[in-house]
């Protein structure tokens, strides 16, 4: 996120979250089946976002691995194993 929320509004519909988010409605849609809906039941229609999830979808959307990126493990991880 690229700027501080201001509690202007209790509640943001999706346009309004994905715009905040700098997303399109379908990434939007993208990070809420990865990491909420992912249990074979589908995404209601329509969702409703507060303060708290635009955060956590924030973070979200930063932390998501790139494909063209070869990740390295950590120190640890090459060292033991994973152990």
């Amino acid at each position: 996120m690229t700027r501080p929320l201001n509690p202007v509004k209790e509640y943001y519909t999706e346009i309004e979250a994905a715009d905040y988010l700098n997303l399109s409605v379908m990434e939007l849609h993208g990070l809420l089946d990865e990491h909420i809906f992912n249990d074979g039941n589908p995404r209601p229609e329509d969702l409703t976002f507060c303060e708290a999830d635009l955060v956590l979808l924030g973070f979200w959307n930063k932390t998501r691995e790139n494909p063209k990126v070869i990740r390295m493990p950590r120190r640890r991880e090459a060292f033991f194993g994973g152990r």
